[in-house]
This record gives C-alpha cells, sequence and structure tokens, in this order.
C-alpha cells in the first residue's frame, strides 16, 4: 500500500474507541496519514448497542456535562450534535421509596456560582437541615482547593467530607449521586483529586458546567456508524475484525526523530504496517499486554471497575422523567430509553445504572431481573401494576479504573518510553476521571505528541509478513 506523502508522517491507531476515533481525525487533521486498527467488527469501544427482539439496546448509560467540551467538540467533528440532547438547566430528581422526591437543580435566576445552587441545596428534603447547611461548608473548602494539587490524590473525598462535618447520610444521598456516576467508585473511596476535579468543573466553577446531556439515539449509531463516516471522510483507512498481534517499536533518529529513525512495526494478523508512530488506544491492561514490558510501567494499581445495567420492557408507561436518581433504594440511576430502543408505542423501555457495581457483577441475570424490576416499584407507584415484557442485563467488567488515592502517578501522558509509541484512553493523565471527555481529550493530546515527534513526508508502507 502506497498513498502520497503526508506532512504529518505515517500513523497507526489501535482501537476504534473514542479515544481512538479521536486520535484517528486529530492526526489526520494535522496531516498525518492514518490507518485505525480495532479488533472487533465496530467502532465505538465501550459505548455500543445490539439488537434483541426488534429492539436496540445500549451496554451502558452514559451521559456528558455541558462543560465536556472536549466531547462535544467530537460529537461535532463527527456530525452527531443533532442526536444527543442537552439541558437548558440542571435538573436532576431524586426519588426515594413511597413516592419522596427532591431535586437537585440550578437556580432559573442567573446566579453566579455557588449560588446557583443554594436553593436547590437547602431544600433538599432527602437530607436533614443540619446535614444541607454543612454541605455549604463542603462547597467552600472544595472552592479553595488548587486542583494541580498532587497531595489531593492521596487522600480519600470521604476523609475530606468527614473533616467537613459530612455524615454518612450526606454521603449517600448527596455526594454519591455525583462521584458513584463519575468516578465510578463511592464518595467514600474514591480519590479527592478525582471528585475535586468533577465538583468543581462540573457544578461550582461555571453555573451551566453541570447541565446533563445524553444521546438521542443508539450509543451503536452516535459514536459507531457516525464515527465511520468521520473516518472516512477524513480518509483514514478503517481496518475492523482486526486484532493487532504485536508492536515492535522504532529506534530514535540522530536527532532524537526524523526521516533516519527506524519505523514502527505493527503486526495485524496477516498484515504488517510500518509507521512514523503508532497510538495504543485500549484499556490500561490491553496496552500493558501490547507493549514491551518497559514501554508504560506495571498499571496494575489501576484496577478496575464494573457498570452493570439493567434493561426493563414494561408494558406500560410508568413515568414520565426522562431520567432520575434514587436513594434508599438499590437503584442508582433509572432512564427513559424508550424512543431510542425503539420500543412499542404503549410500552417503556427503563434502564437502571449501576457504577462501582462489585456486588452486582457476579449475579445471576434472573436475580438482576427481579430485584431492581421489584425497586422500581417503590419508586414508581404505576410500576407496581405493570408487567415484564423483556429484560437484559449488560456488564461491563473492567469499564473504568478505579479512581481511588494513588491513581493518578499510575496514570501516564501520551508519551511512553518506546521511541514512535504513544498511548491514549480515559484511563490517561487527563485530570478526569475515566469518562468520554478524559477520552477524547486523551485521544487529541496523543494525536498532537505523535504529529509532533513524526513530521516526515514519506508514504505509509505495508512490509510482506
Amino acid at each position: 500500500m502506497t498513498r502520497a506523502p503526508g506532512a504529518g508522517g505515517r500513523m497507526v491507531v489501535v482501537g476504534g474507541g473514542l479515544a481512538g476515533i479521536t486520535a484517528a481525525l486529530e492526526a489526520a487533521s494535522l496531516g498525518a496519514e492514518v490507518v485505525l486498527v480495532e479488533r472487533r467488527a465496530r467502532l465505538g469501544g465501550l459505548t455500543w448497542s445490539f439488537e434483541r427482539n426488534g429492539r436496540t439496546f445500549d451496554n451502558g448509560q452514559h451521559v456528558f456535562m455541558r462543560c465536556c467540551h472536549a466531547y462535544r467538540a467530537f460529537l461535532r467533528r463527527i456530525g452527531a450534535a443533532d442526536q444527543v440532547h442537552l439541558q437548558s438547566r440542571l435538573d436532576v430528581p431524586v426519588l426515594a421509596p413511597g413516592g419522596r422526591q427532591a431535586h437537585i437543580s440550578r437556580s432559573t435566576a442567573p446566579l453566579p456560582s455557588p449560588l446557583h445552587l443554594a436553593g436547590s441545596l437547602l431544600s433538599y428534603s432527602h437530607l436533614g437541615v443540619k446535614d444541607r447547611l454543612r454541605a455549604g461548608q463542603v462547597v467552600a473548602a472544595l472552592r479553595r482547593l488548587r486542583l494541580d494539587d498532587p497531595s489531593l490524590d492521596a487522600e480519600s473525598f470521604g476523609s475530606f467530607l468527614a473533616r467537613h462535618g459530612q455524615s454518612a447520610a450526606a454521603l449517600e444521598r448527596l455526594w454519591d449521586l455525583v462521584i458513584l456516576p463519575t468516578v465510578n467508585v463511592g464518595a467514600a473511596e474514591a480519590s479527592l483529586a478525582l471528585a475535586a476535579k468533577v465538583l468543581r468543573t462540573g457544578l461550582l466553577d461555571q453555573a451551566d458546567g453541570g447541565d446533563l446531556g445524553w444521546s438521542l439515539v443508539p450509543l451503536g449509531v452516535l459514536h459507531g456508524e457516525n464515527g465511520r463516516r468521520a473516518l472516512e471522510r477524513a480518509g483514514v483507512e478503517v481496518l475492523c475484525s482486526t486484532a493487532v498481534d504485536a508492536i515492535a517499536a522504532g529506534a530514535r533518529g540522530a536527532g532524537g526523530h526524523g526521516a533516519d529513525a527506524s519505523p514502527v512495526t505493527v503486526t495485524a494478523g496477516s498484515r504488517r504496517l510500518r509507521a512514523d508512530a503508532v497510538v495504543v488506544a485500549v484499556a490500561h491492561d490491553a496496552a500493558r499486554a501490547l507493549l514491551p514490558a518497559d514501554a508504560i510501567g506495571d498499571l496494575s494499581g489501576l484496577g478496575r471497575s464494573p457498570i452493570v445495567n439493567v434493561h426493563l420492557v414494561l408494558d406500560r408507561k410508568v413515568t414520565d422523567l426522562p431520567f432520575a436518581a434514587a436513594v434508599g433504594s438499590p437503584v442508582q440511576f433509572v432512564f427513559d430509553r424508550t424512543d431510542s430502543s425503539g420500543t412499542e408505542a404503549g410500552t417503556q423501555c427503563l434502564v437502571v445504572s449501576l457504577s462501582a457495581a462489585t456486588g452486582e457483577i457476579g449475579a445471576r441475570p434472573e436475580t438482576l431481573v427481579t430485584r431492581y424490576f421489584e425497586a422500581l416499584g417503590t419508586l414508581f407507584p404505576a410500576a407496581r401494576r405493570a408487567s415484564l415484557v423483556d429484560a437484559v442485563v449488560t456488564r461491563e467488567h473492567a469499564a473504568t479504573f478505579r479512581g481511588v488515592p494513588g491513581t493518578a502517578a499510575l496514570r501516564l501522558g501520551p508519551s511512553t518510553a518506546c521511541h514512535g509509541v504513544y498511548v491514549a484512553g480515559a484511563w490517561c493523565a487527563t485530570g478526569w476521571p475515566a469518562t468520554m471527555e478524559g477520552a477524547v481529550r486523551a485521544g487529541n493530546a496523543a494525536a498532537a505528541a505523535a504529529i509532533t515527534g513524526c513530521r516526515i513526508e514519506r508514504p505509509l508502507e505495508e512490509v510482506p509478513a
């Protein structure tokens, strides 16, 4: 395979998730000739969809915030910005068994931060008055933190909350509502650095930063199909259903890089691709298995945190809410995915999303379906009269790394110890937890670093296997 020379050099991207798609698109926009290799038959990584009984289900529910600027730019880049909904104003209904409902929302008045949340916190009926007032102390303390202070990753958010008078009830009924779905560990365990990043950037630094958004279409369409079309428009060659067997790093040239540097070789099935750079955009444990032992070091300390979703199709509509959080219930969040799933009129598809689901990841599907169908009945009275039309459980055993204290030192920037080899993924050092925003930021960073290191004008080569 020979192509016209590209000013950005030759690049192979391994992995077709959000980080890989981003890296490939960014590198192509900077002049590189890019081949993207993905072992699955689809793109989208951990955001994917499947069909069952005429309906389309996502493997899990994903949301973003208005402050996720890189991810929102990614949606515009792949032509998908009109396929998501973004709240005009943050409003999270929080349900409790017995029909009690409160809201975490920002003021309808144009108040500056943190006053935009004050009314919501003071009226938050799932907490006692003392806990509500003390939550304001936490907000003030968070605003005093320096997010670039490395010592924040040495402390848990739970310890920080305890120092500021937060009760166990406040952790469960307030702080977990934000930290569980974003850091994928509970507030008690989460790194203070990651928790502070989410709360400051999402809720406190800008009044509208926490407005929530979600996909209106299946994730396989939003990221996978739109991503593939964007890659094709950019001239990126996409090789799906192609596993990478080995990556052999190149040798540095006399000046550290340049035309006299030897190429990186990527072996994928019967093909061997030589390029000036490779971006390995896969999970941290998969990257460790692909690369030489000294390339990225031991990442086992990042761990794994699972996510489980229970998809329930009911024979009637039981709620008008597009989504809700829950307290005092095994349900964490529930989303209405009726329209995107293609569920027939008169029925409703509700998805219960469970972060840090270590207790549920090994449970039998029928056990989870029964447990969460019954739990819906305590939150939505109409669900007690409903029958199940269909149900399916999806699990991601290694959805994210575990965002606990000490993980910041293990998260890498885009460069590795191997010449011409870069890494990208939500586990990389973006300052964000393992989110879609983090994945896109890592992809952009890896592409920029790789282009800087391989501005060589010579064609991408394929050599005999």
